[in-house]
């Protein structure tokens, strides 16, 4: 064998070991799938799709709360919409969200900041840190409103009530579990 082949062999091999070992290692996340993971709402589908499925299931409003889910509208930009949950707080108009899939592809970002900027107060309108710009985007997004955790009761609670529940400022994250595999001490050629 001469040694074009056997590099190239060599090529294959460590190609191959490569791409078995990353689905392991990375995890390539969507807004929706890790929105339901880390916030317990039980919704399933794209994101545009979770404001109409949270009525009469979930409790929605208008008013920021830990936990809660920010629903996205659909936009050219933005076709699926996008989901990302409350972390925390920081004021009427402002929150820290954690979500996936806004400022790199499939990465996770959490407790990024969120303001209402619409003329109401209303969350209605919003600009979010954005990664690559190193601060608020500037860009301004529709959104639908919050679905919180609680069930829905008899009554939606689909409100323009801008009030702050100051006792769950901080929203604890629902367990994530994630495959890892360390394979630098079992490579061998």
């Amino acid at each position: 064998m001469n040694f074009r082949a056997f590099a190239a062999r060599f090529a294959l091999v460590v190609s191959c070991g490569l791409m078995a070992a990353t689905p392991a290692t990375a995890q390539f996340w969507q807004c929706a799938p890790y929105a339901r993971t880390i916030s317990g709402i039980d919704i399933h589908g794209n994101a545009n799709t979770w404001w109409s499925q949270a009525a009469g299931h979930y409790a929605r409003g208008h008013a920021p709360k830990a936990g809660a889910v920010l629903a996205f509208a659909s936009t050219g930009r933005m076709r699926l919409g996008h989901v990302a949950m409350v972390s925390e707080v920081v004021s009427d108009r402002e929150v820290l969200l954690t979500h996936a899939n806004w400022s790199r592809p499939g990465r996770i970002e959490t407790d990024v900041r969120a303001v209402d900027v619409s003329e109401a107060g209303d969350w209605s309108l919003v600009k979010v840190w954005y990664g690559p710009n190193g601060g608020l985007g500037t860009s301004v997004y529709p959104t639908k409103g919050f679905i919180y955790s609680d069930r829905a009761t008899d009554t939606d609670t689909d409100t323009d009530s801008n009030s702050v529940d100051t006792d769950e400022t901080k929203a604890p994250l629902a367990p994530v579990t994630m495959a890892s595999l360390d394979i630098s001490d079992d490579i061998r050629f």
